[in-house]
């Protein structure tokens, strides 16, 4: 058998996963909290900034992604490369689509 760094696997204590998910709560109900007071936009950019912080600590802890391979970390990295230049694109699309007008 080979004792490759790949093939150990490493142990999370179930204290982590109960801390992770206590924070997901709270993250959820701080999102219901913002949504009833009236900040004007912010209010999108705040529930936006809730909603990435809890998908990292998903994908850091719960796909265990924090303790893999770097190759894991370029696919992830990767992917949320890709995911941002979709975004930007069709950002760039929504709101110069008007810029141009045609006759």
């Amino acid at each position: 058998m080979s004792d490759n760094h790949e093939n150990q696997h490493h142990i999370v204590p179930l204290s982590v996963y109960y801390t992770i998910f206590l924070a997901l709560m709270v993250g959820t109900a701080l999102t219901w909290w913002v949504a009833t007071i009236d900040l004007g936009p912010l209010n999108n950019v705040i529930m936006l900034a809730i909603a990435v912080t809890k998908a990292s600590l998903v994908v850091l802890f719960f796909m265990h992604v924090k303790y893999s391979s770097k190759l894991t970390w370029v696919v992830v990295s990767g992917s949320i490369f890709f995911l941002l230049i979709l975004i930007v694109l069709t950002l760039n699309d929504y709101l110069f689509r008007n810029a141009a007008t045609f006759g």
